[in-house]
């Protein structure tokens, strides 16, 4: 490529060899990963060492289209990443971004009307610069790529296609690096949503908690109390009346203690003191009706997530005491650094995952396939009629 002094000695090619080998380190750079400015600061040197230029800007446009912003530069502008702000239509570079084609400017840039000047970039020091769209058919215009010089070059037709074909490789690159940042601000708003709703379910259990036990536990201590009063006040020989007490004595005893149970299912406190493998240990021992295991390894997780697991090993075990008929059961828990692992498995009569929902068995499952869809994870059933049942949620989760 002619007018680039130099630079056949610097990359020891000629031609086209020379700019098949600057656009495969774009590619290199591009493919390094989707982190804009780094992306941008690796193409403007890359610009700068293969065409003998003395600086490169590269400005991005905003996700409403409506000015440039400064995203990649090469030394000692680097300094000015994100700090210059440029309308569309403003300037050369807005210029470029409004009318989506390429502008040279050899000499006397000053006196262009589309020139601005910006003390910030040193444009007096540079004489000639060429500036070229970012875009392609599938993206549309994603910005502008500046190069400057010293001295006054008159950028060929070829200087001018060789940019453009760099700023079309970069403009997938921009874009594929959008729809990454785009998708982790979905992903943070999805966990956001997922502590909000967990949050606020937790705090619905926490006021149901307290006003079953300052409203009904109360009032069956009392009942028990004036039950108690009125057996002792019962006359001997009135059997059938002494009988109906004690019978009605046995009931509130029977009702409170249920209403403990839902006490402690509602607000569980192991939680907060125990962590989650605890946690669910505590759970196993409260359940008296089949022998729980537990076993696995724990990691620091979440609250939501610890929540949700904790909720869905809760289901499961009511499931196993209510339906299976089993005569023992296993929580396992299995972490590493990208996903946790919740079993439950019984040995009980299990059942037909194929069959038509209905009844509690059903809602139990679609409950908790729902809490473990909230926290991005995925729950799984595997039973047959007489084998048991499995009961297995996988949630990723982001590296410690």
């Amino acid at each position: 490529m002619s007018g680039f002094p130099g630079e056949e000695q610097r990359l020891g090619l000629t031609g086209p060899d020379r700019e098949n080998t600057l656009l495969f380190r774009i590619i290199e750079a591009i493919s390094a990963g989707p982190d804009l400015r780094a992306l941008a600061a690796s193409v403007a040197r890359l610009i700068v060492e293969a065409t003998a230029t003395d600086v490169c800007f590269v400005h991005v446009l905003d996700d409403n289209g409506g000015a440039l912003t400064l995203t990649g530069a090469t030394p000692p502008f680097d300094r000015q990443v994100g700090k210059i702000h440029l309308p569309v239509g403003e300037g050369v570079s807005g210029w470029v971004a409004s009318h989506r084609e390429p502008a040279v400017i050899a000499e006397g840039k000053e006196s262009d009307p589309r020139y601005r000047y910006f003390p910030q970039l040193g444009g007096l020091n540079y004489t000639s610069m060429a500036s070229v769209p970012m875009e392609s058919r599938p993206t549309g215009l994603v910005g502008v790529l500046n190069v400057h010089t010293t001295q006054r070059r008159d950028f060929t037709g070829r200087d001018v296609r060789l940019l453009t074909s760099i700023g079309r490789l970069v403009a997938g690159a921009v874009h594929a690096a959008r729809l990454h940042r785009s998708l982790e601000a979905r992903e943070r708003a999805a966990e956001r949503f997922a502590e909000q709703v967990i949050a606020a379910q937790e705090t619905e259990r926490r006021r149901l908690a307290g006003d079953i036990h300052d409203g009904i536990t109360q009032r069956l201590v009392s009942l028990a109390f004036h039950l108690d009063a009125a057996a002792d006040a019962v006359p001997p020989g009135a059997g059938d009346a002494a009988r109906e007490l004690v019978r009605a004595r046995e009931l509130a005893g029977l009702t409170m203690d249920e209403a403990h149970a839902a006490i402690a299912g509602l607000r569980p406190p192991v939680l907060d003191d125990l962590g989650l493998a605890d946690g669910l240990a505590s759970l196993a021992r409260s359940i008296a009706q089949v022998p729980v295991t537990v076993t696995g390894t724990s990691r620091p997780l979440p609250e939501h997530v610890m929540i949700a697991l904790y909720r869905i090993a809760q289901e499961a075990l009511q499931n196993v005491v209510k339906h299976a008929h089993a005569t023992l059961a296993e929580v396992e828990l299995r972490c590493d650094d990208s996903r946790v692992v919740l079993r439950v498995t019984d040995d009980g009569r299990g059942f037909d995952v194929t069959a038509r929902p209905g009844g509690d068995s059903s809602y139990g499952l679609h409950s908790m396939s729902e809490r473990a869809e909230l926290i991005g994870g995925q729950l799984t059933v595997t039973s047959r009629p007489g084998i048991g049942t499995v009961v297995s949620a996988s949630v990723p989760v982001r590296p410690a």
